[in-house]
């Protein structure tokens, strides 16, 4: 069954705002009135049986999900229906191993309940979903918000859980995170795309996606869609024209830096939450006009949770909650940015770290320096040789070049636990660079920042246009960044970064231009000389640095109990400019007051689908984000203790055909060793090796 809300009242009910109380004819104080925030649009109700479709597996089940990709019935034209399963199909996965041998299906999945205990059924979740969009009327922000309602809620025993979206990815993404923790355990789970989200504009067809995934005309979707550039029809047709095939997305080309209000949009989804979970529960006021307040912060606990940059959003969201909605956090792998400071420190086995906490931007533009040098094979090391002609490499032969970068790199905060996963990486901290580049500086597509553009490309870098079967499946298909990085300034035209011959040095050396050109602008100096920028990179360097300050996070968690894990092996979000840096900031603004915790555990990186690529090195860190979901949960319900600050050691598997158990992934324990506990000292944070 679907239904939609309005502000009208579809279901039978007036709402009552504070200033029409008196015409209401109600009895009952404002506050005790249920009313829908005034940035909600529309909201969209889908009720799924548990049997032929689902909250958590969209009816795909734990078999399903591990599977082959569902088929559209027309791949022109699929449905809405057909576009949400696709879409949880696609996060799940992309968060998740799902190898039997990696843990899916004993340690974790659907088939898993909440105390663990490993089921033969399929998981599937019924209840309620409800979707709408947050926007300041303009319709140029319209971040997706949606809470999810299984039917095993107890009103009696409220909880709710946020799932931000990790990455630039849309609604779902954080489906198979803390959103599967949450259905499972009976809580509604608030989800927010962050104002990023999969909305794909294609330039030479004028289309869109609309919050369903369906696309349509940017000029019929109007305000509904998801996302659309700022730009006039001629200005559109003229840049068609002149860059054929080239496509925009909402992270990059919204023109609003999203993340400064990531945090702002969790605690909306909360807001939305309770919103829905009282018309459901609450009961109406005595002349029928309203629903009263049953659920409130204080007969529900609220969790803020997810991973990577939904994680962030979860510490953010705790640091501006002014209204109490939060109850505590459990964030996995956050990309969080410490505002600036020198009142902390961090120390590794008693050896302190060169600057902890560095910005986002800072550090992603630096690996998209080295990164693909290490990723450099013999006779295609062009990358490497341009960076010791620019005296940035030191290194005779490629060994050597490729040694010298992963010191540069440990040099600027990462691990050596990252050393054999830096080549893997050189791909998406490519996308990082250009994405959030645009996205800092609140640029249009048609800036052009750094000679950098995207498009789909072929295999040899050309730009070439998206199918329509491929924009009819973007909404489900795509993680949030589109297409490819394409540098137009290479020798000889416009090239995949691949591909891309830089002009100062005539050499196949993926576009190291560019990507100089980016770093500059993180610095606001010459890459290469040093010297300050000047003209209009200088000003685009300032654009971008104000967008970084508008993001960074103050460390101030007001008290509320915390516990943020994070893998040592991460090597996108190195652990000493985010999670050690953010424990080092908090204790320096919250001193006794703070109740945050910080786990970290051996062997874990950003993405867990590596714990089968790379099995000797890699376990799963989702294990340990439902482990701190469940300490978290113990503590606000029954006053558990939380656990100590620690590291927890894990073991790698011999190889893919060895079953990953809980010897390879050991609990966090109440009583680490000595050797295993992480200790804040006044305002120095103390990691043992």
């Amino acid at each position: 069954m679907q239904m939609t809300i309005t502000r009208a009242g579809t279901t039978g009910m007036r709402l009552c705002t504070l200033l029409a109380l008196a015409a209401c004819g109600s009895n009952h104080a404002p506050e005790e009135l249920n009313q829908m925030p005034g940035y909600l649009g529309s909201i969209t109700r889908a009720d799924y049986d548990g049997k032929t479709n689902d909250l958590l597996t969209a009816g795909l089940g734990k078999t399903g999900l591990a599977g082959a990709a569902p088929v559209y019935a027309n791949p022109e034209q699929p449905t809405p229906l057909e576009l949400r399963r696709n879409a949880i199909y696609a996060n799940y996965r992309a968060v998740l191993d799902i190898a039997a041998n990696s843990g899916y299906g004993t340690l974790y999945g659907p088939n898993v309940d909440a105390g663990g205990n490993v089921g033969t059924g399929e998981g599937l979740v019924a209840g309620s979903e409800y979707i709408a969009y947050a926007d300041d009327g303009t319709g140029k922000k319209n971040v997706t918000l949606m809470v999810q309602v299984p039917a095993s809620f107890d009103p009696d025993r409220a909880c709710i859980v946020t799932g931000t979206s990790s990455g630039s990815r849309g609604i779902y993404g954080a489906i198979g995170s803390s959103g599967e923790w949450g259905l499972k355990k009976g809580c509604a789970v608030a989800y927010a795309d962050k104002g990023s989200g999969t909305g794909l504009y294609v330039f030479d067809d004028d289309s869109v996606n609309l919050q369903n995934g369906v696309r349509a005309g940017r000029v019929a979707a109007g305000k509904s869609a998801l996302f659309a550039p700022d730009l006039s029809d001629a200005d559109r047709l003229a840049w068609a024209s002149a860059n054929p095939n080239r496509i925009a997305f909402k992270h990059a080309h919204s023109q609003q830096n999203p993340e400064k209000d990531w945090g702002k949009v969790t605690l909306q989804a909360v807001e939305m939450a309770y919103y829905v979970l009282n018309e459901r529960y609450g009961v109406l006021a005595r002349d029928g006009s309203a629903r009263i307040v049953r659920l409130t912060p204080k007969n529900t606990i609220t969790i803020a949770s997810s991973i990577s940059n939904g994680a962030g959003s979860a510490l953010l969201a705790a640091e501006q909650d002014t209204q109490g909605l939060i109850s505590g956090v459990a964030a996995s792998e956050p990309q969080v940015q410490p505002q600036p400071s020198t009142a902390y420190s961090v120390r590794q086995g008693g050896v302190v770290v060169n600057a902890p906490g560095r910005a986002l931007f800072d550090y992603a533009t630096y690996a998209a320096l080295y990164q693909p040098c290490i990723a450099s094979v013999a006779g295609n090391a062009g990358r490497c040789t341009a960076l010791v002609a620019k005296g940035l490499l030191n290194g005779a032969d490629l060994a050597a070049q490729q040694a010298d970068a992963k010191q540069r790199l440990r040099a600027y905060g990462w691990l050596v636990d990252s050393d054999p996963l830096q080549a893997a990486h050189a791909g998406t901290n490519i996308l990082v660079a250009v994405t959030y580049a645009y996205a800092y500086g609140k640029f249009s597509v048609t800036d052009k920042v750094c000679g950098f553009t995207f498009a789909q490309t072929d295999g040899s870098g050309n730009p070439t246009p998206f199918t329509s079967a491929q924009k009819a499946a973007s909404f489900a298909a795509q993680n949030g960044i589109l297409g490819s990085v394409v540098y137009e300034n290479s020798v000889g035209g416009a090239k995949g970064y691949t591909a891309g011959v830089s002009p100062s040095t005539s050499l196949a050396d993926q576009s190291l231009d560019g990507f100089l050109c980016l770093r500059s602008l993180a610095t606001g100096r010459d890459a290469v000389s040093g010297a300050n920028l000047e003209g209009t990179l200088a000003g685009q360097s300032a654009r971008v640095r104000a967008g970084v300050a508008e993001v960074a996070a103050s460390g101030k968690l007001n008290g509320k109990p915390a516990i943020i894990v994070h893998g040592r092996s991460d090597t996108l979000i190195p652990v000493n400019h985010a999670s050690r840096a953010y424990l080092g900031l908090n204790a320096a603004v919250e001193g006794s007051k703070s109740q945050l915790r910080y786990i970290e555990v051996t062997h874990a990186n950003h993405f867990d689908s590596f714990s089968s690529a790379l099995p000797t090195l890699i376990v799963p860190l989702h294990v340990y984000l439902n482990r701190v979901l469940d300490a978290m949960y113990a503590h606000l319900s029954a006053k558990q203790a939380l656990p100590p600050s620690q590291v927890v050691r894990t073991v790698t598997r011999a190889d893919t055909s060895t079953l990953i158990t809980n010897i390879n992934v050991p609990a966090i324990v109440s009583t680490p060793a000595a050797g295993n506990a992480i200790s804040v000292t006044g305002t120095v944070v103390d990691v043992p090796d």
